[in-house]
């Protein structure tokens, strides 16, 4: 077996920002950063590929794929938004099976709506949850049925990058997150081909309504 290395840490200036964003990912998380980002006022980047990949769909079929897993009792995993597309946190490893999964899925064509971020990749990193209110913290969802726990607006006015289910941290074990064998995963893990087909459901289900939506034309 090689050795693991654990990532140099960083020391937490109390005064600045961008300290506190990489001491939560690379202490806390033992997540990578780019090296260099969160410089010059940028924000700071998380490397895809070494701890999780990516999976990036429309935000509003995203959502509501959460609402359906919430509804059948799906374990949860880590959820961001950035924008108008929703960042799922999956294993790593998964980027490289979407393609042959959407094929066997018969989602082939849904390529352009559910991408995946795998190795060589990387995505802005969300703002460390904090308290309500503060950005970066999640917005509590009311009673939409299974989205406890997810927020269903920013508290970001810029637009950046936002947790919406964080990953949990301090538990002293790895993150779970969806993996294609729930048996094979991390304790608890979420199977990824029911994830995949939900999100690809609904981002088929959210094509239609805009081809539904789109006036008629007439020669």
């Amino acid at each position: 077996m090689v050795p693991t290395v654990p990532l140099p840490r960083r020391p937490l200036d109390p005064g600045d920002t961008t300290s506190d964003v990489l001491h939560w990912y690379e202490n806390e998380l033992g997540w990578a950063t780019v090296p260099g980002s969160g410089s010059g006022g940028l924000p700071v980047r998380l490397v895809v590929g070494r701890s999780f990949d990516v999976l990036d769909v429309p935000a509003e079929a995203g959502f509501a794929a959460l609402r359906h897993r919430g509804q059948v009792r799906a374990p949860a995993s880590p959820v961001a938004l950035h924008g108008d597309w929703m960042l799922l946190l999956v294993a790593t490893g998964s980027a490289d099976e979407l393609p042959g999964l959407l094929d066997w899925l018969e989602w082939g064509g849904l390529a352009a709506d559910l991408r995946a971020i795998g190795a060589g990749g990387h995505i802005e990193a969300p703002l460390p949850p904090g308290p309500p209110g503060l950005p970066g913290s999640p917005v509590p969802a009311g009673s939409s049925p299974g989205t406890q726990g997810i927020a269903q607006g920013r508290t970001n006015p810029q637009g950046a990058a936002v947790w919406l289910r964080p990953p949990e941290t301090g538990c002293g074990t790895a993150v779970p997150l969806p993996t294609m064998s729930a048996l094979g995963g991390v304790g608890g893990a979420p199977d990824l081909v029911r994830l995949v087909d939900t999100l690809a459901t609904q981002c088929h289900r959210v094509r239609l309504r805009r081809a539904c939506a789109q006036p008629l034309a007439f020669s």
